[in-house]
C-alpha cells in the first residue's frame, strides 16, 4: 500500500472510531419494559437541559477538536506493529462442537463472550464482520479471524450488548444472527430498540442502569460505567452505555463492556454481590490521556476484578482490532505483570485465546445442578 492509501486509510479508521461521520441518527423515542413505558427523559441519567445520557461523573470523554488531532498524528507516525499483519491465534470450532456447548464459556474475540449454564446460552456485543465502521470495507480492520461463522453458533437465548459504538455494536452480525436464530432475545440499554428492530431483531428489551428483567429464572441487569456512546455526529449520549450482570441462582457473571476506571465496579458488588466469573477489558488504553476516561488498562483492570470481588475474571476487548497506539501483545503482557504485583493468580484472571473455551469455571455449578 503507497503512503497516500495509507493516509486515507489510516484516517478514516481512526474518523470512524472517534467520530462515526457516516451513519444516519436515529429517532430515540420509548423505553420498553413488561411493566411500565416511558420516554428516554424520565430516566435518572438522563440530562434534561444537555437532552443526553450522562454519568454522576460528568460527560469525561468529550474531545476537543485539538486533542483528536493530536491523536490522529500520534496513529499516523505509530511504530509497525507486527501483529496488525499476522493477528492472533485462533482456536476454531465446527458447527458440531458448537452444538455440544453446555456449561461452558469461550472468548469469541473482542468484547464478545458466549457463555452456558443450566440451558441457557449468552453472547455479549456479537462482532464478526471484518471492519469495526459503518462501511463494510474501510475502517478499524479484524486482524484476529473469528473462530466460527455466525451460522454456526449454538442456539442462543440472550444477546447482551453494552453501547452502540461500532466496535461492539455491529449492524451486519445483528442482521444475521436475527435472520438464523428469529426468537433470540436482545437485551439493549435505554435507546438502542429502534435500532435493532430495524435490523431485524424480533424481541427487543430495553433496560436503564439497575432496572432488572428475569428470563427462564435468570436476571439481568445494566449497571452504570465511565463511557459514552455514537453512531453518528448527532446522537451522541442520546442512548445509553451499560455493564451487565447476569445471576442465575447458584452463578453469576459480569459484562463489564466498556468503561474507564470508576467506583462503579464498588457500586456492582456492594449491590449486587461480587460476581463468581468477570469478563474485563484490558486493551486499547493508549495514549493514556486521551483514553483513561473511556478505557481501562491491564493495571485498573486487576483493581476492577478486586473491586467486583470477583471469583474469576476473563480478559476481553485486545487483540481482535487495532485501535489504539499500544503494540497489539502488549495487553496481555502487562496485565500478567500487574496480577504478580497484586498476588492474584493469573489462573483467576485468564488470557484466552481467541474462540478458547474455559470449561472449569462451569464445572462445580454443573455438578450441583
Amino acid at each position: 500500500m503507497n503512503r497516500r492509501n495509507f493516509f486515507i486509510k489510516s484516517f478514516a479508521s481512526l474518523l470512524y472510531l472517534t467520530t462515526a461521520a457516516c451513519a444516519k441518527a436515529s429517532n430515540f423515542s420509548l423505553s420498553q419494559n413488561k411493566k411500565n413505558n416511558y420516554k428516554l427523559y424520565n430516566s435518572p441519567n438522563f440530562n434534561d437541559l444537555t437532552k443526553r445520557f450522562e454519568h454522576p461523573s460528568g460527560d469525561l470523554d468529550d474531545k476537543s477538536f485539538g486533542e483528536i488531532w493530536d491523536y490522529y498524528r500520534a496513529y499516523f507516525s505509530r511504530e509497525h506493529d507486527e501483529w496488525e499483519s499476522t493477528g492472533f491465534p485462533v482456536v476454531k470450532s465446527s458447527r458440531n462442537e458448537l452444538k455440544k456447548f453446555k456449561e461452558n464459556v469461550m472468548w469469541v474475540g473482542h468484547a464478545s463472550i458466549m457463555i452456558n449454564h443450566l440451558n441457557l446460552t449468552i453472547l455479549t456485543d456479537p462482532h464478526f464482520s471484518d471492519y469495526a465502521s459503518p462501511i463494510s470495507f474501510i475502517g478499524p480492520k479484524r486482524i484476529t479471524q473469528s473462530p466460527f461463522r455466525i451460522s454456526d453458533l449454538p442456539p442462543i437465548d440472550i444477546v447482551i450488548i453494552s453501547h452502540n459504538h461500532y466496535d461492539h455494536l455491529d449492524e451486519n452480525s445483528i442482521k444475521k444472527i436475527s435472520t438464523y436464530q428469529p426468537k433470540v432475545k436482545f437485551l439493549v440499554p435505554l435507546g438502542l430498540k429502534k435500532l435493532l428492530t430495524e435490523w431485524g431483531a424480533k424481541d427487543v428489551t430495553e433496560l436503564d442502569w439497575w432496572q432488572s428483567i428475569k428470563i427462564k429464572g435468570v436476571t439481568f441487569q445494566p449497571t452504570p460505567v465511565q463511557h459514552w456512546s455514537k453512531r453518528s455526529p448527532f446522537d451522541r449520549n442520546k442512548t445509553l452505555w451499560a455493564g451487565w450482570m447476569t445471576q442465575w441462582q447458584d452463578f453469576s457473571f459480569y459484562f463489564t463492556g466498556d468503561s474507564g476506571y470508576s467506583d462503579d465496579f464498588k457500586e456492582v458488588s456492594k449491590r449486587l454481590g461480587n460476581p463468581d466469573l468477570a469478563a474485563i477489558p484490558i486493551g486499547a488504553y493508549e495514549p493514556r490521556e486521551f483514553m483513561k476516561s473511556s478505557h481501562i488498562n491491564p493495571k485498573e483492570a486487576v483493581t476492577v476484578f478486586r473491586d467486583l470481588g470477583a471469583k474469576y475474571a476473563i480478559a476481553i476487548h485486545w487483540g481482535t482490532f487495532k485501535l489504539t497506539l499500544e503494540k497489539l501483545d502488549e495487553p496481555p503482557r502487562l496485565l500478567e505483570k500487574a496480577l504478580e504485583n497484586a498476588k492474584v493468580s493469573k489462573n483467576r484472571f485468564k488470557v484466552l485465546q481467541h474462540g478458547e473455551f474455559w470449561p472449569e469455571i462451569l464445572s462445580k455449578y454443573k455438578s450441583k445442578s
